[in-house]
């Protein structure tokens, strides 16, 4: 709330709307006169925070969509600019700990982990019908799990005599690739292979990349736009893409002097990310990785 540095009366987007958290913060702080925008794609998430955020007087506006269409979502509004934006990225703890949304390798669920329910392809389709080496690829890439090739092998196997149908069997089959000795430090074995396949099920990335600059553009004069990240991923996403916007010259290195005159209209608010304090960790351990990035417009 305070890197968004909300001003009352403003026009401020929550594009990761969850359960309501961050939106009632934004809400709390824009008063009456301002004007909230919640963006989620699932369902289930517009609902519950509909419910939230009930109690505070600003306008609300709340739509089911993808928060990488912030600009198709405006125009459709007749909103021109906004005061600032807001993007929690990943899994809401909403959805976390719904267990029949086959989220979590801790609890026994369909196999599902589709952020909107209406999408087409689920984690059963990535896990039963991906060929092993694409199955090793996202394990590999958005995973980045060291026994990849090795998890992607035992999941293909077991498949041949049945489908895999549950989170149960998924986490049972990557506990059994993983060998005993890796599995007894470090976090749960099949953290990094659910995080592979839900980012795969979500296209999380894509969107991210799409976001970033989007998200930018129609931000007003002295708005702002911050970004909490939880993997090296995510964070390496919007680093890039946020040093590309504060440094977007494109001649080359040797020129003594720049010719294209392309200049920053960005500055930024954060130097290093900003990430949970050990107070934060102790009530909410699941803020553990996560960072935030904030740029401010010119």
């Amino acid at each position: 709330m305070k890197a968004l540095d909300i001003k009352p009366g403003g026009t401020y987007v929550d594009g990761t709307l969850g359960g309501g958290g961050h939106a009632s913060g934004i809400a709390e702080r824009i008063g009456p006169s301002g004007t909230l925008i919640g963006i989620d794609r699932d369902q289930d998430a517009i609902d519950a925070a509909t419910k939230k955020l009930e109690e505070y007087p600003c306008r609300k506006i709340l739509v089911k969509n993808r928060y990488s269409n912030i600009k198709e979502i405006l125009e459709q509004e007749g909103i021109d600019k906004i005061d600032g934006a807001l993007l929690d990225i990943g899994v809401s703890s909403y959805q976390l700990d719904d267990p029949d949304r086959g989220f979590s390798y801790q609890q026994d669920a369909p196999l599902d982990m589709r952020m909107n329910r209406d999408d087409p392809m689920s984690a059963w389709e990535v896990v039963n019908t991906y060929s092993e080496d694409e199955l090793a690829g996202i394990i590999k890439s958005y995973g980045e799990e060291r026994w990849a090739r090795r998890i992607a092998s035992f999941i293909v196997k077991e498949r041949k005599s049945a489908p895999i149908e549950t989170t149960g069997r998924l986490t049972e089959i990557i506990k059994a690739a993983i060998p005993a000795s890796a599995r007894r430090e470090g976090p749960h074995p099949a953290k990094r292979t659910f995080q592979a396949i839900r980012i795969e099920v979500n296209d999380e990335l894509g969107e991210l990349k799409k976001a970033c600059d989007d998200y930018c553009d129609v931000l007003a004069g002295g708005g702002r736009l911050c970004i909490i990240t939880f993997h090296s991923l995510e964070d390496r996403i919007v680093k890039e893409a946020f040093a590309r916007r504060l440094d977007p010259c494109t001649c080359p290195k040797d020129l003594p002097v720049c010719v294209c005159g392309k200049k920053a209209d960005v500055r930024k608010v954060t130097g290093k990310p900003t990430v949970a304090s050990n107070e934060e960790l102790e009530e909410n351990p699941r803020a553990r990785s996560a960072k935030m990035r904030a740029l401010e417009k010119l």
